[in-house]
């Protein structure tokens, strides 16, 4: 073996990036060049007694037959990695062992390449002692694009002082089914909101700063149309047209690689009958050709071996590994199917350009990323770094701005710590650390994360609280409904906390991909999250007989919604005194909810995704194309809760609407809005417009423009949105993006159903 030290060209710090890539390239055998296009798993790479790290022997193997170039979830902890909090890492020992596996390979190798450790990390990063934000669907409530930005800022610092460099999010799948198992990744239903705030996330994550000690390649999930499987089954087809998948699907990854993203990762469906894995019109034609994408294509975990045992569009993995290089796809995550293309490029079957271009897409990166010059991290800074102080108050205050008033009678809440003596918390997501999580979360321990009781406890006093679980999420062999109704009774307000969890525990069995198994015999509380679809949205277990049971004894309720998808809630909208979801609020959530139930924060999230009255009216979301429907014989067509909507403690009042025409296709619209309640307050400001008359089919209304804004009593503030060709665009019979001329209803308010001011706009 020749020395990793010999110096190459490539060496040089002072050539061009493009040169210094050519150079290594030249150097690099096939062999070592399909190694730089495998990603396995990285928890199987090294090997903890007690205080030290060593490299695996399977990690040698790798390095010695296979060059790898990367790795996928090296510090990852949970059930399928059988990582613990015991036998994990810590961030000390993370950036301890990232060096340890840099330090092998470039001593151990011919050329000395170093490695990239990719990351899991939607809602922080999945590794023992980090922070956990709220998960997408939360993140979406906050409507706040410069919130979202600053948490891809901690995200991405946490990874990179630990000595990762590629953060896998944020998830863009837009979600049309809450059926589908994994709507708690996402930031909605809608491809404004959803481009807004993911472009946020990577901005936040390191665009353009990647050779920075917080900067990381953040990989865009999951391209395209994932989230819409037939059925709401994970990983079935995706039943949508051709120009649906340019208005809505892909919009939102179009604005996430203009804000820098560098790596997208293939999801697991087909679009049309073309697996995405293998689609060479989405990953070369629209995302480089059209988009000018720099960076590389990851293919979802087995998804190229997918090709031939889930689509059968390949009758072997050889086939199978082709047919994804030649699409686009430039590293296989997980699999063997890209040591294929060793012998297919032997036998002329696949070019040598394909490959070097392939991996000429990753090392540009790790030369960008200065990894060659400078690979590792110092374990000192990983402890003070992660989960310090500022990153913790930064968790709680996207939990209290995700978490969503959806009813309010009589203005019960906020409750008055003073006046309020006895207080009964129940529910099965009153007291369980872990479904405040979501899924994609590590172990933690039990002082990081903030249950709801704890919350009420620290803001009132532990005497003043009785707190019973009553119930599962989903067992039934078992209830405390008697003790329950007993503490209620007792109480001057009961707050039950329901829903569900994709707390992943060491009893679910997982595919290899990392989805969960649903098993008879074994029920844990784990009803959404990765592989857990559901037929029903109602609440599983005994949860509506405990709710019916508290409510019965004449306590006001006030019901709190711990959730990963939207659920029904039928009985609690007509029933409960107040209710509020806070999807899976993290780490903070517990502090985030009681201080909204008391008042020290005034809620302003806003629904995200549509919330359904009936499983029966799936799909149903706002922006859905004409004509509009109309009812079924047995129930109304209109949701329970519409897109955008959420409550206040205070009121907002929408006056004086202008339009400036300001040529070019260019407008300027403002209003006033005033806050006329009793309480300081935020207000989400939203505007849609609606084409009047096109030449294809529009949605009866789109959002464009929002702006959370902080409005105190009695004041009021001026909003101006400008809008712009882009926002004016439609894709007509070609497949085009093009303006046409016409008219556009503008409709300004505070959700989707709720327009409080309209006015016109012509484009000539």
């Amino acid at each position: 073996m020749v020395s990793a030290q010999e110096v190459f060209r490539f060496r040089n710090l002072a050539l061009p990036v493009e040169e210094r890539v050519k150079d290594l390239l030249h150097h690099m055998t096939l062999e070592e060049k399909v190694g730089q296009m495998l990603s396995p798993f990285g928890w199987e790479m090294w090997v903890k007694e007690g205080a030290n790290i060593y490299p695996s022997d399977k990690y040698q193997q790798y390095v010695e037959q296979r060059q790898i170039g990367m790795m996928w979830g090296a510090y990852r902890a949970d059930p399928w990695t059988e990582k613990t909090l015991e036998t994990g890492l810590n961030p000390k020992l993370a950036a301890e062992t990232g060096n340890e596996l840099q330090r092998y390979v470039i001593e151990n190798t011919r050329l000395g390449i170093p490695v990239f450790l990719a990351e899991e990390a939607q809602h922080g990063h999945m590794a023992i002692g980090t922070t956990v934000f709220p998960t997408g669907i939360g993140l979406a409530a906050t409507w706040s694009p410069e919130l979202i930005e600053k948490i891809g800022s901690v995200i991405s610092r946490e990874v990179r002082v630990q000595g990762g460099h590629i953060a896998y999010g944020p998830v863009l799948d837009l979600v049309r089914d809450p059926r589908w198992s994994r709507v708690e990744e996402t930031y909605g239903e809608d491809p404004v909101l959803t481009g807004r705030l993911g472009a946020a996330m990577v901005r936040g994550m390191g665009a353009g700063k990647i050779d920075s000690i917080n900067g990381v390649i953040s990989t865009l999930k999951h391209f395209v149309a994932y989230g819409v499987p037939e059925g709401g089954r994970n990983g079935s087809s995706a039943m949508i047209g051709m120009r649906d998948l340019h208005t809505n699907f892909l919009p939102p990854f179009r604005e996430a690689v203009k804000a820098g993203a560098l790596s997208v990762m293939t999801a697991y469906n087909s679009v049309d009958g073309i697996p995405c894995t293998s689609n060479k019109y989405l990953l070369t034609d629209v995302l480089r050709s059209q988009w000018g994408f720099k960076g590389f294509v990851v293919s979802d975990l087995f998804s190229i071996e997918g090709l031939r045992s889930n689509h059968y569009v390949a009758e072997t993995i050889h086939d199978a590994a082709k047919l994804a290089v030649n699409a686009g796809v430039d590293v296989d995550l997980g699999g063997n199917a890209f040591l294929r293309l060793i012998d297919a490029v032997n036998t002329g079957e696949l070019q040598m350009s394909v490959i070097d271009t392939a991996v000429s897409r990753v090392l540009r990166l790790k030369f960008e990323m200065g990894l060659f010059d400078n690979p590792y991290v110092d374990p000192s800074k990983a402890m003070a770094v992660v989960r310090s102080p500022e990153h913790i108050n930064m968790a709680l205050e996207a939990a209290r701005k995700s978490i969503i008033l959806l009813e309010n009678k009589d203005n019960i809440l906020p409750l008055s710590p003073k006046k309020v003596k006895n207080i009964a918390v129940i529910g099965p997501n009153a007291h369980n650390r872990y479904n405040m999580l979501g899924d994609y979360t590590a172990p933690q321990e039990d002082s990081n994360v903030i249950t709801v009781l704890d919350g009420i406890t620290s803001i009132v006093g532990a005497s003043k609280v009785n707190y019973v679980r009553g119930c599962a999420i989903r067992d039934t062999s078992w209830d405390e409904i008697d003790r329950a109704v007993e503490a209620a009774k007792n109480a001057d307000v009961a707050i039950v906390v329901v829903g569900g969890s994709s707390a992943r525990d060491f009893e679910t069995s997982y595919i290899d991909t990392g989805a969960a198994i649903v098993k008879d015999g074994y029920l844990s509380d784990m009803d959404a999250g990765e592989g857990f679809d559901r037929a029903t949205l109602d609440l599983l277990g005994k949860q509506m007989e405990l709710l019916k049971a508290v409510k019965a004894t004449g306590t006001p309720v006030v019901v709190v919604y711990i959730q990963g998808r939207p659920l029904d809630m039928n009985w609690a909208s007509e029933h409960a005194n107040a209710l509020l979801t806070a999807w899976y609020p993290g780490q903070q959530g517990g502090n985030a909810i009681a201080d909204v139930i008391f008042g020290k924060y005034n809620p302003a999230g806003r629904l995200p995704v549509t919330i359904p009255r009936h499983v029966g009216q799936i799909p149903l979301y706002y922006n859905s194309q004409n004509p509009k429907g109309h009812d079924y014989v047995d129930m109304s067509l209109s949701p329970l809760y519409s897109f955008g909507y959420g409550l206040s403690y205070t009121k907002f009042e929408y006056s004086d609407v202008k339009v400036v025409d300001k040529g070019n296709n260019h407008f300027e619209v403002s209003f006033i809005v005033k806050n006329k309640g009793k309480h300081d307050g935020e207000e989400v400001a939203q505007l849609y417009l609606r084409r009047q008359f096109a030449s294809t089919v529009q949605p009866m209304m789109q959002l464009k423009h929002f702006k959370r804004l902080h409005i105190q009593k009695g004041k009021q503030e001026k909003i101006v949105f400008s809008i712009s060709p882009d926002d004016l665009t439609i894709v007509d019979i070609n497949y085009n993006e093009v303006i046409e001329p016409g008219k556009f209803t503008i409709m300004i308010g505070s959700a989707s159903d709720n327009i409080l001011l309209s006015d016109e706009l012509v484009v000539e």
